[in-house]
């Protein structure tokens, strides 16, 4: 009896081995497999995470005319990336994927960004190589910039003002960045 059990598992066995390597399909389907399974094991043993790459420190509060802010499109060798909205400039650096060159915002990046995120625009033809009063949107598209603008308050760091021609640039004191980072920190903590 102990017999014919032994044969019949050897015929499971041999029947296996004839499926499995009896079509060249089968042969390649089965290499995949085994492929995949060795990445996804050396996949784990491996926990070292990727290199970060250090963040940027934080910048200075100042104001910024539009020549100034076109410096910082994220194609510079420090790869700042500044936008400015509804008169407010805002390092968005962190959110490279968003702004930086070649992403989706990308044409926003070093730029006053109001007009193409009031109109949902993303061409350069909407963002204006002088300063935009903004005084032709309508009320929705105002609406809309207020709620941008709230958002990147929200997200990301506030740097100081869009300067309009002629307008002399605030100067910023080192206790009022300290006094925005404790506000911001306590922001963050509640």
């Amino acid at each position: 009896m102990a017999d014919a059990s032994s044969n019949s598992d050897t015929g499971f066995i041999s029947s296996i081995m004839s499926e499995l390597f009896g079509s060249p399909l089968n042969v390649g389907l089965l290499c995949i497999c085994v492929v995949l399974l060795y990445k996804i094991i050396k996949g784990k043993g491996s926990s070292d995470p990727p290199p970060k790459k250090p963040e940027l420190p934080k910048m200075k509060k100042r104001d910024f005319t539009l020549e100034q802010l076109r410096e910082f499109d994220g194609k510079g060798s420090e790869g700042r990336i500044l936008i400015a909205v509804n008169g407010k400039v805002f390092d968005v650096t962190r959110g490279k994927r968003f702004y930086g060159p070649g992403s989706p915002y990308g044409v926003f990046a070093g730029r006053d960004a109001s007009r193409g995120l009031a109109t949902f625009s993303l061409t350069e033809d909407v963002l204006k190589d002088e300063y935009d009063d903004l005084s032709d949107l309508t009320s929705m598209q105002m609406e809309s910039v207020r709620e941008w603008e709230m958002q990147f308050t929200e997200k990301y760091d506030y740097i100081g003002q869009l300067l309009k021609p002629g307008e002399v640039p605030h100067e910023y004191t080192d206790t009022e960045d300290e006094i925005t980072e404790k506000s911001e920190a306590e922001k963050k903590t509640d």
